[in-house]
């Protein structure tokens, strides 16, 4: 069986909860945590709504520009400890904004909605799987958020998917990898959790 190792969740979970990419993690680290996280992310709604109504998320229009508006506002907050009183509302407002541009983009180019859903449910299972992880005191590998591209990267590939004009066959593609990828961690994390907790638990009656 393959060994998984799972961290105790970070004394900031808010954090955990953004998903962040490790384009969004790059500019979170040029602020050193200074830039409060809620108002950009607040002004890359606005900005994501005014250019997908604008664009209609058109290969040749102002919404394949959203993701890189989105990640020049929300991204440097990815450094911050998110402990401001309505600092809890930033993931969900992430997760509006990234399913809504994949939709968005998806319907906008005459995806089968079968396919949109297939990829936005890739996208649930993980936040899904994730919010439980934390729940359980236990988080992903740093690996998988890399790899996992985060909100900013996946909405990176989306837009650029759109550029190209390929979008069913890049939903498809995309759709299947982030499936095959969060499906494989979570399976082989949850199998190896009781293990590793029995083995702590024999170490500590030998001690």
């Amino acid at each position: 069986m393959t060994s998984v190792h799972m961290a105790p969740v970070p004394s900031g979970t808010v954090v955990a909860y953004r998903d962040d990419g490790p384009l969004s993690r790059a500019m979170g680290l040029l602020v050193a945590g200074q830039l409060p996280p809620l108002p950009p992310v607040i002004a890359g709604t606005f900005v994501t709504g005014v250019l997908l109504v604008l664009g209609v998320a058109g290969s040749d229009g102002l919404a394949v520009f959203a993701p890189a508006v989105t990640l020049l506002l929300a991204g440097p907050g990815s450094s911050h400890a998110h402990d401001g009183r309505l600092d809890w509302l930033v993931p969900p407002i992430l997760r509006v904004i990234e399913y809504t541009f994949i939709a968005a983009c998806g319907f906008a180019h005459g995806v089968h909605p079968v396919l949109i859903m297939l990829l936005l449910g890739a996208l649930a299972f993980h936040h899904y799987d994730l919010v439980h992880r934390l729940r359980q005191r236990v988080y992903a590998p740093a690996w998988l958020s890399t790899f996992g591209l985060g909100w900013d990267g996946r909405m990176m590939v989306v837009s650029l998917v759109a550029l190209t004009g390929w979008l069913t066959g890049g939903y498809v593609v995309f759709a299947l990898y982030l499936w095959a990828l969060f499906g494989w961690e979570s399976l082989t994390c949850w199998l190896a959790a009781p293990q590793a907790g029995a083995e702590a638990a024999e170490t500590g009656t030998q001690d």
